[in-house]
């Protein structure tokens, strides 16, 4: 899963940033309206983070812009302003969720579980294929009830896949959204985890279309 951290206060980027990546996401970051508009409308990202008060282009400009341009990735809005009609401003502009600064960073990583979840079709926050159980919450994977340690790469693999169950992915949809855009990413290391997420959870769990990509659910288990 990949995010974008929107956000001009350096400090309080890179502990959104860090907080994130800890939980398993790979993170991208922009300093200023102008980067992250650019961002957010170029690459696919699963939630993005966004300050309403940036330098360059404010944060509902930059939104309005990306949902104008069919952009529909969940956006989370970050605001010293809690006063209610700018809340309400900030929804109606194409936010899905609204977190007023200061914030407890276990709320925000909470809420951008929620989003990814629902916009996914998710309501649950544990994801179930056949005998193997991720929660998002903790970031736990179990198979057969028996705890299973990932790599972060092979965690965002199989999250992604399992949030995306009963629909084929490509090797290169899961590539925009295993690596942040400033790693060198590689479509073919996709299939090396891939053959690693198969040795410890069963070979049974990540089924391969030939010439279109993975998939997991009801036909791969």
């Amino acid at each position: 899963m990949r995010v974008l951290v929107v956000e001009d206060q350096m400090a309080l980027r890179r502990q959104v940033a860090a907080a994130l990546a800890a939980e398993g996401y790979a993170v991208d970051e922009a300093a200023d309206g102008t980067d992250g508009e650019f961002r957010g409308a170029t690459e696919p990202y699963d939630a993005v983070v966004l300050d309403l008060g940036l330098p360059g282009r404010d944060g509902l400009s930059v939104l309005r812009a990306w949902r104008a341009g069919g952009r529909a990735m969940p956006v989370l809005i970050l605001s010293a302003r809690g006063v209610w009609h700018e809340r309400v401003e900030g929804i109606d502009a194409g936010a899905d969720d609204y977190l007023v600064k200061p914030f407890r960073m276990e709320e925000l990583l909470a809420r951008v579980r929620a989003l990814i979840r629902r916009s996914a079709g998710h309501a649950a926050a544990e994801l179930t294929c056949g005998t193997v159980t991720l929660d998002t919450r903790s970031g736990r994977v179990t198979a057969n009830g028996a705890p299973v340690t990932l790599t972060a790469h092979e965690y965002r693999v199989l999250a992604y896949l399992m949030m995306h169950r009963n629909r084929v992915v490509s090797r290169s949809e899961l590539t925009e959204h295993v690596y942040a855009q400033d790693f060198d990413r590689d479509s073919n290391t996709i299939e090396v985890f891939v053959a690693r997420l198969r040795k410890k959870l069963g070979t049974e769990v990540i089924r391969t279309v030939r010439g279109l990509g993975y998939t997991v659910g009801s036909e791969a288990a």
